[in-house]
């Protein structure tokens, strides 16, 4: 192994002329038997008219498919480093009765250079939880199990839900997402477009209403943003929203508690939990921010592109979710595709930087995940998804699974400089 330049490593393999010859032998059987060569039936010509038929270098070449990727292999196994691309591979001997040789240039992770990571100095300030707050929890529960009952001949006011149907045109056309049918409208909300739901104020069920609005600047079809739009509504249903008392039954009804104390009591363990779970956070992330820091590293390329690619393809993910295409989220944010690979590879060299020195801080301290753990978690993935572990498994297959041990060893890591770290409590 000679190292060239930065992550650059190039290995010069050698396989043994008996290894070279049994593959040679396997590639003349294979062709033998499938080949139709006049005179002799399959499996039946001799090696030397094979070799006439298809050409001596075919059969070396088929040979070379089946050992280079092996011995690399091997050679990697022996020397213990870790490539991050594919190599690129030349052929410097293959004569018969002597050694194959060839060499394989690859990029490789990096050394890191680790700083002082036991003993980081980190604060945890937990959030108190105050009785306010588990008021506005048991609001958002009564809001959450709030009845929604019939107006009857009541009109629509502020906060009420209308049932709706409407059509709408710009310029008396119709334009898309203009039309729909029994869709759910909170008097007041935001939505379907700015200014349009509190015009349903004053009206009852089965009424009609002639709305319009101006569509927004953002719209994502650019040449109607700004023009007034006209739709013509009609309220399917009117319905308000009947909150439940505060009391013990309230309680019964949502909680598997007796009393309405009971429950405030288990919301505020609930909150206090989320609040020192927050703060543990916090701690994680400052002393993994100062390993990270302290050590000295040049980030591969080659993982920086790879992080972004499944960067943009989560963000297109997510967006299509939404309904909308990158561009016209580009549109829309009247952003630069440019500007957005930007960001977002500053976030991949942070990410990879972090993984390099977690992975780095791991080996130094002869952390390794087993696979019984690795087996725990695919379980643990099993029951939050609730799919079998074996579809689990299946999915993630060979890569996966070993990007999840990778995973599980950063996070042993990071649990290792907690573990290590000088933890300072202060008031919040």
């Amino acid at each position: 192994m000679e190292k060239i330049e930065k992550n650059r490593v190039t290995l010069e393999v050698q396989v043994e002329p008996q290894r070279v010859a049994q593959a040679l032998q396997l590639v003349y059987r294979a062709i033998a038997n499938r080949a139709n060569i006049p005179g002799f039936r399959r499996g039946k010509a001799p090696r030397r008219l094979i070799e006439n038929y298809f050409g001596r270098e075919y059969l070396y070449n088929q040979a070379l498919d089946r050992l280079i990727p092996e011995a690399y292999a091997a050679a990697v196994e022996q020397t213990k480093i870790e490539p991050i691309d594919q190599p690129e591979v030349e052929l410097v001997q293959l004569e018969e009765g002597r050694p194959l040789v060839f060499k394989a240039t690859v990029e490789v992770k990096p050394e890191v250079s680790l700083g002082e990571y036991k003993g980081i100095v980190a604060e945890k300030r937990v959030r108190p939880v105050t009785e306010a707050d588990v008021d506005r929890y048991l609001e958002n529960l009564r809001q959450h199990y709030a009845r929604l009952v019939d107006l009857g001949e009541e009109r629509l006011a502020a906060g009420d839900l209308a049932i709706i149907d409407y059509e709408g045109t710009v310029q008396g056309k119709p334009f898309s997402h203009s039309r729909a049918e029994g869709v759910a409208v909170e008097v007041g909300g935001p939505a379907p477009w700015p200014g349009f739901s509190t015009q349903l104020a004053g009206l009852r069920s089965g009424e009609e209403r002639e709305i319009r609005v101006t569509l927004p600047q953002d719209y994502p079809q650019g040449e109607l943003a700004g023009q007034e739009a006209v739709f013509h509504v009609r309220v399917r249903e009117a319905k308000r929203r009947e909150l439940s008392p505060l009391d013990d039954e309230f309680a019964k009804d949502v909680s598997e508690f007796e009393t309405l104390q009971e429950l405030k009591q288990d919301i505020a363990n609930r909150l206090r939990e989320d609040a020192l779970r927050e703060a543990e956070n916090r701690v994680r992330e400052q002393v993994v921010a100062k390993a990270v820091e302290a050590a000295s590293l040049e980030v591969p390329s080659t993982l920086v592109e790879r992080r972004l690619r499944s960067l943009l393809a989560d963000l297109e993910a997510r967006l299509r979710q939404q309904g909308l295409t990158l561009e016209e989220y580009l549109r829309l944010t009247d952003g630069k595709m440019e500007d957005v690979q930007a960001g977002l590879r500053a976030e991949a060299e942070a990410t990879v930087r972090r993984e390099l020195v977690l992975e780095a801080i791991a080996q130094r301290e002869g952390l390794s995940v087993g696979d019984e753990e690795l087996a725990e978690e695919l379980e643990a993935i099993a029951r939050r998804t609730g799919r079998e572990v074996a579809a689990v498994k299946e999915q993630l297959a060979e890569r996966g699974l070993e990007g999840l041990r990778v995973g599980l060893l950063q996070k042993k890591a990071a649990d290792f400089l907690v573990k290590h770290a000088r933890i300072e409590v202060r008031e919040p």
